[in-house]
């Protein structure tokens, strides 16, 4: 059997957050100070909107560390979430199975010109978003309407190409790591006329990312290229 800090680490990647805080109060039983178990327990409290049960965790982990990174960033997001908790009040889909990767189906794609930090603030993983055509040009939007960021251009410029084929897609926020907004897009419906044609090149299994980091400001326009 697999040892219990796997276990938690293992309802983490799966999105099984209800499990995760469970599994990791009892590895702090074992080790109160246990720094990686208690920002895990803190972001499952956020995800689950116990944002007060959250704080109250990171800044445990602060006076433990006072300059951990991930508690620091996360509790800004917190912030966020306080001041304008409506913003949060979305259904999101279960995460354990919405990253599921279809080769040529699915991408996992880093946006480019992101909007300002209190936007991407309030976003939450697993959100579901909506892609937005315009010319040349796919724009990504929150579920209030608001834009986040925008798809490089040669992707951009192929998934139009397929969208004004027929085809159909879903986008969903995947991660904020590392001042990085990605989203995973799922093609839902394939047209008749693209019946071998992979909407994206085959991927292979991958891992999902929970990580979470305040990212930084941006503005609108310009191009970009598909990540390797």
């Amino acid at each position: 059997m697999a040892s219990l800090k796997a276990q938690a680490i293992q309802t983490t990647l799966t999105g099984n957050w209800q499990n995760a805080v469970t599994l990791n109060q009892k590895l702090l039983k074992e080790d109160p100070y246990d720094i990686e178990a208690l920002n895990r327990l803190a972001f499952a409290f956020t995800i689950l909107g116990k944002t007060k049960n959250a704080k109250t965790v990171y800044q445990k982990v602060l006076r433990i560390d006072s300059k951990n990174p991930i508690a620091l960033k996360n509790l800004k997001r917190i912030d966020g979430i306080v001041k304008n908790p409506k913003a949060f009040a979305y259904n999101l889909k279960d995460i354990s199975t919405l990253f599921i990767e279809e080769g040529g189906k699915t991408k996992v794609i880093e946006l480019i010109n992101l909007a300002d930090s209190k936007v991407i603030a309030l976003l939450r993983i697993g959100e579901s978003l909506t892609l937005n055509t315009k010319r040349l040009k796919i724009f990504v939007l929150d579920q209030k309407k608001r834009y986040v960021g925008m798809l490089p251009d040669d992707i951009a410029r192929r998934l139009i190409r397929f969208l004004k084929g027929g085809n159909i897609y879903e986008a969903y926020l995947k991660s904020i790591d590392d001042r990085k907004v990605s989203i995973f897009i799922k093609e839902t419906r394939r047209s008749a006329r693209f019946k071998n044609q992979p909407s994206f090149m085959p991927l292979g299994k991958g891992k999902i990312s929970f990580a979470v980091e305040e990212p930084q400001d941006s503005s609108l326009p310009a191009g970009g290229s598909e990540e390797s």
